[in-house]
C-alpha cells in the first residue's frame, strides 16, 4: 500500500505583495498557492490552519556564523580589547584563551543553533576552525551536531583556517581531511596580511576546492587598496576556474573604504566573476556598500558572524534583526530599500548558498515564517518577535523558542 500523503492547508496567509492566499502543503512542499478561499479541494485527512492574515515569508538564511566558538548559553566572557587597534592574530589568541575555559563545544553549538532556529533561520553556513592547535576536533564535533539537527535546519560547513594556511604548518593537509569528513566548502583568511602570500594562500584554497568540487568562502578583513587587491585576485581565480556562483568573500571591509569609482569597477568585476559578498554590517568597521553592489549585479547576503564570542559580545541569532541592522547602517529608508535589506537575509542568501527549491512558490520546500506585520518593510523596521516557524509545513518554533528537537 502506498503511504498516505500529509497535507496541510494554510488559509489567509498574507504574501509579500499584500494579497491573501491559501497555501497548500503536501509532504513538506508547496503544491498549490491560490487566492484566499480558492484552495483546491483538500483530502479527508488534511489539516487546516488559519493564519489570520499574518505575513508569510521564506525562512531566513543565516549566511555566516561560527558554531564552534560562540559562548551563547555559557558563562559571560568579558570582551578583551586589542592592544593597538583591530588585530586578527591577537583576536585569535584571545579566542584560544577563552575556548580553553568554555563549556563543551557540542553544548554551545546546540545553544546557538536553537537560538537561530527559534528566530526563523532554517538554512545556515557555519565556519569551523581547522588548524594545528585543534586539528579536526572542531569539525568532528560540529558535524555530529549537524547530524542531530538535520531535520530542523540545513547546515553548510566551511573548513576555516583560523590561524592561516601557510603560516600554520600542516593546516593544508587538515583542510583536505576536513573536506573528506564532510565539510562543504573551503575557507581562507586574509591572504596578504595573515599569511603574507596572496598567491600561495589562494593556490592552496582553490586547489582544494578543485580537488573536492567544493565551494570557497574566504574571510577578508584587510581594508583599502590591500583589501581591494585581494578581492580582485579572488575574482580572477573564480573566473579562470569557471567557479561563478561558488565563491564568497566574507566581510570584504576594503570595499567599504575605497573611492566610488573604484567601487563601481569592483562591482562590475565581482558580478562578471560571479563572486558573492557577505556582510554583517559590523559596528566599528567599514563594510561593503550593499545598494551599490546590488545595483552592479553582485549577490550580497547577510550573516550574524560571531555571537557572544571572543570577537565581540553582541549577536542575537535573529536574521530579521540583522536585516534591520544592515538597513540602518546602509541608510535604507524607502520601502524598496527596506525590501532590499530583507532580500539580503532571504533570497540573496539562498542564491549565495545555492539552496534548491527556496521561497514561497509551488514546488518549494515549505520552510517559512509567519508573523504579525503589515508587509515586509514594516517587518524589517519593527522586527516582530511573535513569529511561528515552519519546517516542511510543520511548526518547529514559536515566539523565539524552539518547539521540536
Amino acid at each position: 500500500m502506498a503511504p498516505v500523503s500529509e497535507q496541510t492547508i494554510f488559509r489567509n496567509a498574507k504574501l509579500a505583495d499584500g494579497s491573501l492566499a491559501d497555501l497548500c502543503v503536501t509532504d513538506g512542499r508547496f503544491n498549490a498557492i491560490a487566492p484566499a478561499g480558492n484552495a483546491p479541494p483538500a483530502g479527508p485527512a488534511a489539516i487546516m490552519v488559519d493564519l489570520g492574515g499574518q505575513l508569510v515569508v521564506p525562512a531566513f538564511v543565516e549566511g555566516h556564523i561560527h558554531l564552534d566558538t560562540s559562548f551563547h548559553g555559557d558563562a559571560w566572557r568579558p570582551h578583551i580589547p586589542c592592544t593597538n587597534g583591530f588585530d586578527v592574530r591577537e583576536r585569535v589568541a584571545f579566542q584560544a584563551q577563552n575556548l580553553a575555559a568554555a563549556a563543551p563545544m557540542a553544548e554551545r553549538a546546540k545553544n546557538q543553533l536553537e537560538l537561530c532556529i527559534g528566530h526563523g533561520s532554517l538554512a545556515m553556513r557555519s565556519h569551523v576552525m581547522v588548524d594545528g592547535s585543534v586539528g579536526l576536533s572542531h569539525v568532528e564535533t560540529v558535524l555530529a551536531v549537524r547530524e542531530t539537527y538535520r531535520d530542523l535546519i540545513d547546515i553548510q560547513l566551511v573548513a576555516f583556517p583560523q590561524s592561516g594556511i601557510l603560516s600554520s604548518p600542516g593546516t593544508a593537509e587538515l583542510l583536505d581531511e576536513a573536506l573528506k569528513l564532510g565539510c562543504d566548502l573551503i575557507g581562507g583568511l586574509d591572504p596578504a596580511s595573515f599569511d603574507r602570500d596572496v598567491k600561495g594562500h589562494l593556490d592552496a584554497v582553490f586547489g582544494l576546492a578543485q580537488k573536492h568540487g567544493a565551494g570557497v568562502d574566504i574571510h577578508l578583513h584587510d581594508g583599502g587598496t590591500l583589501g581591494l587587491f585581494q578581492v580582485e585576485e579572488i575574482a580572477a581565480r573564480t573566473k579562470a576556474l569557471g567557479m561563478a556562483g561558488h565563491v564568497t568573500v566574507s566581510h570584504a571591509y576594503g570595499l567599504g573604504d575605497i573611492p566610488a569609482d573604484a567601487l563601481a569597477k569592483a562591482g562590475e568585476m565581482l558580478a562578471a566573476a560571479g563572486v558573492a559578498i557577505m556582510t554583517n554590517a559590523p559596528g566599528n568597521h567599514a563594510f561593503p556598500p550593499v545598494a551599490a553592489l546590488r545595483q552592479a549585479g553582485v549577490t550580497v547576503f547577510g550573516g550574524s558572524d560571531n555571537i557572544r564570542d571572543s570577537w565581540w559580545p553582541y549577536g542575537d541569532g535573529d536574521m530579521l534583526s540583522r536585516a534591520n541592522m544592515i538597513g540602518y547602517r546602509s541608510g535604507f529608508y524607502e520601502d524598496r530599500e527596506l525590501a532590499d535589506a530583507f532580500d539580503v537575509v532571504t533570497h540573496a542568501g539562498a542564491k549565495a548558498l545555492r539552496l534548491a527549491d527556496y521561497g514561497i512558490m509551488v514546488g518549494a520546500k515549505a520552510d517559512f515564517v509567519a508573523m504579525r506585520a503589515l508587509h515586509v518593510p514594516e517587518a524589517v523596521v519593527a522586527v516582530p518577535k511573535d513569529r511561528t516557524v515552519y519546517r516542511r509545513g510543520k511548526v518547529v518554533a514559536g515566539d523565539g523558542t524552539i518547539l521540536a528537537r
